[in-house]
């Protein structure tokens, strides 16, 4: 994924990491005899070739964060949060650690990808870093969860009971639709994301608001608004597992931080943009998180909130908007607004929040496949990367579908929300770990490598020591041996771990096992599609063969 815009500034920076990047030595030959200039790796004007044009300025490159941020997360998680930190003071400490951890990991991802081309992570072993990146983003990158959350909330809203395999039809017909969606109508994909990402925090600014007045007590029907901070820590819990898990999903609800990163080809002057957009769209929605929990516990006990399940924003204007507090509140607040929550469901506006999330992390992941197969390292890789015959990447948004769909069947659906935000969370710290690790390599390899963007070293020392927790805290025995699902407390972590593995040895087999069994080696070629896009096909040639 390029991250140079080919302007003048841009050429500029691109000159200075190659001079740097021949310096450190990285250009030489590796260890299996091979040039990494010959490795496959696409250059410049090959990763930016084809494709669908840089279209994304600084508005829908923000929105693309605060979209995949707002989602399903601060609507859904505090029950689950509630539940595992076993106390109020517990779970806003937590709310504040995963914003302050998410905020020190977008100022590591801005360092190496605003300073890295792609060819840096083809050191010794050769492509292993990108093969595992790739099963992982292919196998865990589904957006199965906000359809999840989608589904929970559409029936509440409606005021019927649904069966499990009611919910899971919605899930699969939200995915289907805006898999098509993308497909077919791409340009209105973005146009939905940007209405969407602009309601979403209008939604979560509405709660934040409704909390103030919740805490002025100028709602009849909570008669002690405080009364959740009266002894805020009573009932923490005492296990770090319980709390490893509730960080999972405080950092899943924050994790769209990340999402511009995966489009960088699509963004205008890439560089500037993303060092604007990324900390505005954060810290919109960071402080917004901390606040609507604030609200949520004004609202309702901290019981109460743990035991809402997925549906804690209903509850919260369930308690709210009761017949009381809507007579109340009328005098003082716009009686439409009120009416039309109190009466129309909150549900209802999450349900469409939730859709937004899903809209924005399927475009999104689907460039991260096209990226991925342009690299070569994932079978059939001119079909995952092509645009054709749509103009958009409709291959890469059928593999997303994919695992998105078999996990929405597979799944007990009354632990699918949560097993999938922690299944989703164990592989993203490992990979986190790995990323900054090799950022203090390489301040120490190649400490004069031009870096548009530097982290203060204590911040990303804090984000190493948070990944590291997240790495070994899942795997110590809560309480009475039971994590938050009604499946095994390792279970996902262990599944996480599992995929990483498959990463490992499926670059064993491609690039050792296979050649060696075969008496072939892997040499790189480049091929044009008939998009313009540029993709590594790496062809067997036998060992006699020049």
């Amino acid at each position: 994924m390029s991250n140079v815009e080919p302007t003048e500034t841009g050429e500029k920076n691109a000159s200075l990491i190659d001079q740097e990047h021949s310096k450190s030595g990285l250009d030489v030959v590796d260890h299996d005899g091979e040039s990494t200039a010959k490795a496959g790796e696409l250059d410049f004007e090959e990763y930016t070739r084809g494709g669908m044009g840089r279209h994304l300025g600084t508005f829908s490159t923000t929105f693309l964060i605060v979209g995949r941020m707002i989602g399903t997360g601060i609507f859904s998680t505090p029950s689950s949060v509630t539940s595992s930190a076993g106390s109020v003071g517990a779970s806003l400490l937590l709310w504040t650690l995963g914003f302050f951890l998410a905020g020190a990991g977008l100022c590591v991802w801005l360092e190496m990808g605003c300073m890295i081309p792609p060819k840096w992570w083809r050191k010794s072993p050769k492509l292993l870093i990108t093969v595992v990146f790739a099963i992982q983003a292919v196998a865990l990158g589904f957006t199965a969860s906000g359809c999840v959350v989608f589904a929970s909330y559409i029936w509440v809203a409606a005021g019927k009971e649904a069966s499990e395999w009611e919910e899971r039809g919605v899930a699969i017909s939200v995915i289907v639709f805006i898999t098509l969606l993308h497909t077919f109508l791409p340009n209105w994909g973005v146009r939905g994301m940007n209405v969407l990402g602009v309601y979403k925090i209008i939604l979560l600014l509405f709660i934040v608001v409704t909390g103030w007045v919740v805490l002025s007590g100028r709602v009849s029907s909570i008669p002690d608004p405080y009364a959740s901070f009266h002894n805020s820590f009573e009932g923490s819990a005492t296990s770090s597992n319980p709390y490893a898990i509730a960080l999972f999903k405080v950092l899943n609800s924050f994790a769209g931080w990340s999402n511009a990163a995966y489009v960088m080809n699509e963004i205008r002057d890439p560089v500037r943009t993303i060092k604007v957009a990324a900390p505005i769209g954060f810290s919109i929605v960071g402080v917004s998180y901390i606040l609507a929990n604030v609200a949520y516990y004004a609202a309702a006990t901290p019981e109460e909130v743990a035991n809402s399940g997925v549906t804690v924003a209903s509850l919260f204007m369930n308690k709210v908007f009761g017949e009381t507090a809507e007579r109340a509140l009328r005098p003082r607040v716009c009686a439409v607004v009120v009416i039309t929550i109190a009466n129309g469901n909150l549900s209802a506006m999450v349900a469409i929040s939730a859709f937004g999330n899903v809209l924005t992390i399927t475009f999104a992941q689907a460039r991260v496949n096209q990226e991925l197969a342009k690299e070569g390292v994932i079978p059939l890789p001119k079909f995952w990367a092509s645009n054709w015959p749509f103009g958009s990447p409709s291959a890469g948004l059928l593999l997303h579908f994919i695992p998105s769909f078999i996990v929405i069947i597979a799944i007990p659906f009354g632990d699918a929300y949560d097993f999938i935000v922690d299944l989703e969370g164990y592989p993203s710290s490992v990979i986190n770990f790995l990323v900054v690790v090799g950022l203090f390599y390489l301040r120490w390899s190649s400490p004069t490598v031009h870096r548009p963007f530097k982290v203060w070293w204590p911040v990303a020392f804090f984000f190493l020591v948070g990944q590291a927790f997240q790495l070994v805290a899942p795997f110590v025995r809560p309480p009475g041996g039971k994590g938050d699902t009604s499946l095994p407390y390792w279970l996902a972590s262990v599944i996480g771990i599992v995929v990483l593995i498959l990463g490992v040895v499926y670059w064993a087999v491609w690039r050792k096992v296979l050649p060696w069994i075969g008496g072939y080696r892997l040499v790189p070629t480049h091929e044009q599609l008939a998009d313009g896009t540029t993709v590594v096909i790496y062809k067997s040639v036998k060992e006699h063969q020049n």
